[in-house]
């Protein structure tokens, strides 16, 4: 079985490269300029060249402001590339696990999002990211929508690396304290994405369709980030002193961020037998690998 991980620059598809080399299983892995998903030409050749029996997509334009006004480029990758992809899976027949994002929900819920509510994204990126999951499943249907939240890892920009670096640097720092959702690690993703990848090989458990794999539990970011300063207290001497809970309106953003981003994980759970850990357990972790992968910049 050969497995094609298409962003393995992203967070995520650095942690699914990694994972499949510790599970020995093969894996090509490639991004830009290598391959471009919004290029069909692109893409046909590296899949074509390696014929793998699946395909992840986890390339994706994710800079949430800056698509409000990069809106072409947004629904290229976001849109018109899981179209592309969906096309050419089907040709090799080679099913398709695509991941997309909390985003396209509104967050005017209270109560965890399941996947069969209605989706009314609120800006171009949960917008372009929910016409690519449409037309996946109107081209391929042997195909995994994974919906995920507040990804983070040791690579890439994210919200732990952020705080990481502005704690070293400032003495008080105001976050939003009224956005609630469940951090996830993006090295759970990819170990929950090969999970179902295997008994999709092992033809145990051909349930196509959207799924929402998020960390176990709800939080904010502010208390996030009161956790990462927690877990890295361990490590090194952070500058700051202060963490003040603001609300949204306070930090105002081009793209409006969704206020409630719980996403239901029951049907994972029930159909793969794929269950979430708490999101402070792989937080921890993934403190302990950025200061030991990344001690000359957050050390000491």
């Amino acid at each position: 079985m050969t497995i094609a991980i298409i962003g393995s620059n992203g967070q995520l598809g650095h942690e699914l490269a990694d994972s499949a080399r510790l599970c020995c299983m093969d894996a090509a892995a490639a991004d830009l300029p290598e391959v471009d998903i919004t290029d069909a030409f692109s893409a046909e050749k590296f899949l074509k060249s390696i014929r793998p029996s699946v395909v992840i997509n986890a390339a994706a334009y994710t800079n949430v402001d800056q698509a409000e006004s990069d809106v072409k480029t947004a629904f290229a990758v976001n849109s018109q590339g899981p179209e592309i992809l969906a096309r050419i899976c089907k040709g090799l027949n080679a099913p398709l696990i695509h991941i997309s994002t909390d985003y396209v929900f509104d967050g005017k819920a209270k109560v965890p999002y399941r996947e069969s509510d209605p989706v009314n994204p609120l800006g171009v990126y949960g917008r372009s990211k929910e016409e690519g999951e449409r037309k996946v499943r109107l081209i391929f249907n042997s195909h995994v929508i994974i919906r995920t939240a507040w990804l983070y890892s040791p690579f890439g920009n994210n919200f732990v690396k952020t705080m990481l670096r502005l704690g070293k640097e400032k003495e008080e720092l105001r976050v939003v304290a009224d956005q609630y959702g469940s951090p996830t690690c993006a090295a759970d993703l990819a170990k929950a994405t090969l999970e179902i990848i295997r008994l999709i090989h092992k033809e145990k458990a051909l349930k196509w369709g959207t799924y929402h794999f998020s960390g176990h539990g709800v939080t904010t970011w502010h208390r996030f980030a009161e956790t990462v300063f927690e877990s890295a207290g361990k490590y090194t001497l952070l500058k700051v002193a202060r963490l003040h809970p603001i609300p949204t309106e306070e930090y105002p953003t081009p793209a409006i961020r969704p206020k409630y981003s719980v996403l239901d994980c029951s049907l994972i759970r029930r159909h793969w037998g794929i269950v979430p850990r708490p999101w402070q357990e792989s937080l921890k972790e993934t403190i302990d690998r950025i200061f030991k992968n990344d001690a000359q910049t957050f050390g000491h």
